[in-house]
């Protein structure tokens, strides 16, 4: 039974998550609405980003400092604050600032501070045997949450058909109940015992050679994972399954409802099996065939045979989350963990930045299967490397 404090910190991730998944969904939508080009929307999502990896590397190094409660309560009122003026004000160079103040995330994934921060708790909250459990618990609440909220972004159609809100109006509302939901975050995280954190000004003792040396090649590793995630993004898997087979949104959309089902069942096959061959071994043993799989996709005619092959990569391809997760906070003391946390996470949003992008280009340039091709080459360099790396740095449960 998970205590009151990570029932609190899966409340909020879950919360969160909800906020996230709705907004990169609609942002977009709403900016386009008050007559913005594609430039300046991009200006405004990507400014809400850059905000994100300041803050994460903020945490990373300082939140120990300022206490955790602190930090997690700020950071949800500035997102409050920040969903606020982007639904009242109109001008871009406000806009602009607001997502960046208020870490406007609208990638539908979260990875930003308040995550780290989450993290870190929830490990120190549970013995050795029971860390990858409660990361298991911590990703599902989050792909629930982003779910729901993705579902969500529906509602503007509803309240400009039944309460007859203009266009922008219906996006106004909804971005003003999102950023309610952001201060009920905020209220619940002054729920948290302050028991964990250090006094106000205290200074945590720095991380060890060790760890800085672990933390680095493991960010350079995540980096090169998520470079490969970034070239498998959901809308340049959705964009190939379209041209490939020519099939209708609706028909993707119900096989990304399933991949997204078949991922969250995987996460406590992970936990199962991480502790009968390692955290290790799992995440490279689940990750690396998915690989293979997509080195397939490309070559099938049949969209039955290519719908077969993608959702059999999604039964796999996320249990490697939760198990990193576990990974790194066990492999460092538990006063370095946010460190820890916050340094992959900024090195997984680098990836995630340029992959998309260079996704399109390598799609012009080389063909319609060429991302796929290259996340896979990209992704099995990584698996095979952690493997060499890092095969036997075990956690702590592992030793024994």
């Amino acid at each position: 039974m998970p205590s009151a404090t990570a029932r609190i910190v899966l409340a909020c991730a879950g919360i969160r998550a909800a906020v996230i998944g709705c907004l990169g969904v609609v942002l977009g939508l709403y900016l386009a609405q008050l007559g913005m080009s594609p430039e300046r929307i991009g200006l405004v999502i990507g400014s809400g980003l850059a905000g994100n990896a300041l803050a994460t590397m903020l945490v990373a190094w300082q939140a120990e400092r300022f206490g955790r409660r602190t930090v997690l309560t700020s950071s949800a009122l500035a997102t409050a604050a920040g969903l606020v003026v982007i639904a009242t004000v109109e001008s871009f160079s406000v806009l602009v600032l607001a997502a960046l103040a208020g870490m406007v995330n609208a990638m539908g994934r979260d990875r930003g501070a308040a995550y780290t921060l989450e993290q870190a708790i929830l490990a120190a909250g549970v013995d050795e045997h029971g860390r990858t459990g409660v990361f298991v618990r911590f990703t599902l609440m989050q792909d629930v949450g982003a779910a729901f909220g993705a579902g969500a972004a529906a509602l503007p159609a509803l309240l400009e058909r039944h309460l007859a809100l203009g266009v922008p109006d219906a996006h106004r509302a909804l971005l003003l109940a999102l950023a309610a939901l952001m201060a009920v975050t905020a209220a619940l995280y002054r729920l948290l015992p302050a028991a964990g954190d250090r006094p106000v000004g205290a200074t945590p003792p720095p991380p060890s050679p060790t760890t800085r040396r672990r933390v680095a090649e493991l960010s350079a590793l995540f980096a090169l994972d998520s470079l490969g995630g970034g070239f498998l993004a959901g809308a340049i898997i959705a964009y190939w399954f379209f041209e490939r087979f020519g099939l209708s949104a609706g028909a993707i959309g119900a096989i990304f409802v399933a991949a997204r089902i078949l991922n969250a069942g995987s996460y406590f096959v992970a936990e199962w099996l991480s502790r009968r061959i390692g955290l290790v071994r799992t995440m490279v043993f689940t990750h690396l065939p998915t690989s293979g799989l997509l080195l397939v996709l490309p070559l099938l005619a049949s969209p039955a045979a290519a719908i077969a092959v993608f959702l059999l990569r999604e039964a796999f391809v996320q249990m490697d989350v939760p198990a990193r997760q576990s990974y790194v906070a066990a492999v460092v003391a538990p006063h370095e963990r946010t460190y820890a946390l916050g340094v992959t996470n900024v090195a997984r949003y680098s990836g995630w930045a340029v992959g998309p992008a260079l996704a399109g280009l390598a799609m012009a340039t080389f063909g319609l299967g060429a991302p796929l091709v290259a996340g896979a080459v990209l992704k099995a360099a990584y698996d095979l490397a952690l493997f060499r790396s890092f095969r036997s740095i075990r956690a702590p449960e592992e030793r024994a």
